[in-house]
């Protein structure tokens, strides 16, 4: 049995070859998380309050992955909010630039390998005796030529530079799925503020529709009242007018409620025309949920911007790299081996058998101070990046105070404000009967009726605003997001 005897160039080469890729070594800093400000707890949580929807505890005990609004057991907005994750066109926008994020990365990938292909060339050419400059004797009838080779190249990476590339391009996947989370996590924060707005815009509905009909009996009583001879014709007139503007108020609503059913037909892919949500008025006794807060360093895992933040910096740190490498020499091996002969009746004889094999070293000796260039620019990205992500969780921290701070606030008003809207429906009752049995003027029971329904309307203005800040601590919180689910490198 023969063995095969391999030709001393191409033993060379693939010494070459193995000697580049098992050597290879990567210039540039190694990345480190850039230390950030953090605290030991909220300030928030350490006042003191009977609200127990901001006090801090497990952020896994409460926040579901993923369903966070299922927290606020509504089963309009629990329908409504799968919706946005299938069929908001924002969001889609956002799985294509992960889509095209993560072909890079293949892209990228693809260099660690040889391109290998094929030119295969079939023609032929005659030289004129006749063309100036040109010996008659070396004229012919016209030659072909038919060539059919297998081409191989290879790029080493020698100084890690297409690692680096490589590796950047996780990266930048990484923080595109974290984006891609962050604008899901918005989107679902947006529908669930606009449900809640909804919902009160309902229940002013009913408040406003239930005054007017107060109203309307007011106007019927007073008219009853002045033709009897017992009110005077000013009593009558402050009653339409007071029936009157409460129409119109009633009215008015009707157009915010049309608004934010619009706004949520948008956000789930859907015609506002072909859309519509029941009316179902927000009860004052509902209360938001329990939202455990956690620690301030608990936040840099569970924000989804934060993690986009962080994997950019280590993205920029990836191309500081590739900067540095440029300064030093490339390696590119390559070859080629094919077939070549005049006719194709000889073409794949041994004697046709062509080949072509060696290293190609480049190295660049002055460019005009370009690579220095590259180096600074990419530092200076660097810090950019780090700039950018400490911001964000300064950005981050504020967000959960500012809405710590708006629920146990408003838990309080909400608790005096009942007492408010109790005090001025009885004040109304009262001033009602003092005009009935002749003791006071109209003009009293109308600014009581106005500070009653003053009233009445802050306290689903409140509730509102508190079910608001329940939604918005979510989503500063990361809606039950964890770094961990991000994709793997």
């Amino acid at each position: 049995m023969k063995s095969l005897a391999i030709a001393p160039p191409t033993r060379y080469f693939l010494l070459v070859l193995c000697t580049a890729i098992t050597t290879g070594c990567m210039v540039g800093p190694k990345y480190k998380v850039p230390l950030a400000p953090t605290a030991p707890a909220f300030k928030e949580t350490s006042a003191t309050s009977h609200d127990a929807n901001w006090q801090p505890a497990n952020p896994d005990d409460a926040i579901p992955r993923g369903s966070w609004w299922t927290l606020f057991n509504d089963p309009g907005l629990n329908t409504l909010e799968p919706q946005v994750a299938t069929a908001n066109q924002t969001l889609k926008i956002a799985d294509a630039n992960l889509e095209a994020a993560r072909a890079n990365v293949r892209i990228q990938n693809s260099n660690r390998y040889p391109t290998i292909g094929i030119s295969p060339f079939l023609g032929g050419e005659r030289f004129s005796s006749n063309q100036p400059y040109f010996p008659s004797s070396a004229g012919n009838n016209g030659e072909s030529d038919i060539v059919l080779p297998l081409q191989v190249n290879y790029e080493v990476d020698l100084w890690g530079a297409i690692r680096r590339d490589i590796a950047q391009s996780r990266e930048e996947s990484q923080a595109t799925a974290a984006e891609r989370q962050n604008a899901l996590l918005s989107l679902q924060a947006e529908l669930a503020i606009d449900y809640f707005e909804l919902r009160a815009a309902d229940a002013e509905q009913v408040l406003y529709n239930t005054t007017v009909a107060q109203y309307a009996e007011a106007v019927r009583i007073t008219y009853n009242r002045f033709h009897g001879g017992i009110a005077i014709k000013a009593d009558l007139t402050q009653a339409q007018t007071q029936y009157q503007d409460a129409k119109v108020q009633a009215a008015d609503i009707a157009v915010g409620r049309a608004q934010y059913e619009h706004a949520i037909a948008i956000l789930i892919g859907k015609p506002p025309e072909s859309f519509s949500i029941p009316p179902a008025p927000l009860v004052l006794a509902t209360q938001p949920p329990t939202i455990p807060t956690g620690l301030p360093s608990q936040l840099l895992e569970r924000r989804p911007d934060i993690a986009a933040a962080e994997r950019r910096i280590d993205a920029a740190n990836e191309q500081i790299g590739i900067a540095r490498a440029a300064y030093f020499p490339t390696l590119n091996l390559g070859a080629a081996a094919g077939y070549q002969s005049t006719a194709f009746n000889t073409l794949f004889n041994k004697s046709s058998f062509i080949y072509t094999l060696g290293p190609t070293i480049g190295e660049t000796f002055y460019d005009g101070g370009r690579r220095r260039g590259l180096s600074e620019q990419a530092r200076a990205q660097y810090d950019s990046a780090a700039a950018t992500y400490r911001q964000t969780i300064l950005t981050a921290y504020r967000q959960v105070e500012d809405n710590l701070v708006a629920l146990r606030v408003l838990a309080d008003e909400q608790e005096q404000q009942r007492q408010a809207t109790a005090s001025a429906q009885e004040s109304e009752r009262i001033f009602n009967n003092r005009y009935v049995g002749g003791v006071d003027t109209y003009l009293q029971v109308i600014t009581a009726q106005t500070t009653a329904l003053n009233n009445e309307r802050n306290d689903i203005e409140i509730l509102r605003r508190r079910m608001d800040a329940s939604v918005l601590l979510i989503k500063v919180l990361g809606g039950g997001w964890n770094r961990s689910q991000l994709p793997p490198q």
